[in-house]
């Protein structure tokens, strides 16, 4: 009615049917922000995240998967978690497959484990259903209070310091050697000398808060690398790569094997903690957090990132999870889900650039490995250091991850020393029923497997 007086007075504004429907879906008054805003946040949160359509593939490929079908599966995956978080729970969250749980998945479950890449897929299948179930129900808020903080966070540390392992083993800038296991590499080769360089770029960048840095730095490397002739140019752009060699690839069945909780809990476990926390920390920047405490769609959000983990599994990537680099999005302005969908749409866009992704050398990657180990070490500084029995199974299981090289392992060992430690020092009454039962499950693997 109040449309149709405004128009016989000659005072109506048409509003325009694409913005009306936009605001309907994303409520983008109610959250003080624009079309413009949205898309402009949605643009630097794929900036920022876009370095991984480059170095998930190249892990992948060492895990014995076709390049160009990871590629492929990794835009997807990323696509369809970042629209399905804009769209179903309204909220500025990018999602791809997650950093550290790709080097797991094939530097300790296909190449030291001796699974295939089918299995190793079939497990993130299984963890992603697991995950799902978890969401759906409160069984997930019990876990997550179960598990004491200390070990959440030596859990995201120490699967960060495995991934500088890895980022340092395949930049040549730590080599095996008999006598001591590990020992530097040649700096002076270009190998280890551009990743050294990549990484301490993206690391001034980064400080100095320059758009896009990590993507800036690999790019820039990797020209370097063409300059030298050590690099290839195989062109910019092409038809999207065939998904076939990937999709629906997993083995489930081979997946139901006892030997492969551990596999499945870490998965789990580094997923669920590593998906609170970022959407914990969005959630605030992005002014979600309702006055009486309440995140505003929290249990969507969850919904979402755990049935994108399951659909990365049929594509053929690992966990797929929501990224922190999403608070570059929210700090520019993103405050609902169409900057999600925004970065969705980028990501279906950049599979066209399949031979930019296939020339990306190693050592490009490796510095972005390295860099974003160090950003994943910041949890160990909120641990109580006064309290051994919280400090020493979280420095337990941060340093055997790498060592073991196994974030499994370094799970298991973290969970049954926080066990003995409470038990043996008079305070078994603050361990979970749960963790005592998880304790019994790790204790029992490293016996009988």
């Amino acid at each position: 009615m109040e449309s149709i007086k405004q128009q016989e007075q000659g005072t109506y504004v048409a509003t325009p049917p694409a913005q009306g429907l936009l605001e309907r879906l994303f409520k983008l008054s109610l959250h003080g922000t624009t079309v413009k805003t949205e898309l402009a946040a949605g643009l630097t949160t794929f900036i920022t995240m876009a370095y991984i359509i480059f170095v998930n593939p190249n892990i992948m490929a060492d895990a014995g998967i076709d390049h160009g079908a990871a590629f492929v599966a990794t835009c997807l995956a990323a696509a369809f978690g970042c629209l399905l978080m804009g769209l179903y729970a309204n909220w500025p969250v990018g999602l791809a497959p997650g950093m550290g749980l790709n080097a797991f998945f094939t530097y300790t479950v296909v190449n030291t484990m001796g699974y295939s890449w089918q299995i190793a897929l079939g497990a993130v299948f299984l963890s992603g259903v697991l995950f799902m179930i978890l969401t759906f129900s409160r069984i997930r808020e019990w876990l997550l209070n179960s598990i004491p903080s200390s070990l959440r966070f030596a859990m995201g540390a120490g699967v960060g310091l495995f991934l500088g392992l890895i980022g340092l083993k395949t930049a040549g800038i730590v080599v095996a050697h008999p006598a001591t296991l590990v020992h530097i590499g040649d700096l002076t080769s270009p190998g280890p000398l551009l990743a050294a360089i990549c990484f301490l770029m993206i690391a001034v960048l980064e400080y100095r808060r320059i758009f896009g840095g990590i993507l800036i730095s690999i790019l820039t490397v990797t020209l370097i690398g063409v300059g030298l002739g050590i690099v290839k140019f195989g062109g910019v752009f092409s038809m999207p790569p065939s998904l076939a060699p990937t999709f629906m690839a997993m083995d489930i069945t081979g997946a139901f094997n006892v030997t492969m909780v551990s596999v499945i809990l870490a998965f789990l476990f580094v997923h669920m903690f590593d998906t609170a926390g970022t959407l914990m920390g969005v959630a605030q920047r992005a002014n979600l957090v309702q006055e009486d405490g309440r995140i505003e769609n929290l249990s969507r959000a969850m919904k979402a990132d755990s049935a994108s983990s399951v659909f990365g599994g049929v594509l053929g990537v690992p966990p797929v999870t929501s990224y922190v680099e999403s608070a570059a999005g929210v700090a520019a302005g993103g405050r609902t889900g169409l900057t999600a969908v925004t970065v969705g749409i980028l990501f279906i866009a950049a599979m066209f650039f399949a031979p930019l992704a296939g020339m990306i050398p190693a050592y490009a990657t490796a510095g972005a490995l390295i860099y974003v180990a160090m950003l994943m070490m910041g949890g160990m500084a909120h641990i109580d250091w006064k309290e051994h029995t919280e400090t020493i199974p979280a420095i337990v299981t941060v340093i055997m991850m790498p060592l073991t090289f196994s974030v499994a392992d370094g799970i298991a060992l973290g969970f049954v020393t926080y066990v003995a430690m409470k038990a043996f020092t008079g305070k078994w009454k603050e361990v979970s029923v749960s963790l005592y039962a998880l304790c019994a499950i790790f204790v029992a693997k490293f016996i009988f497997l």
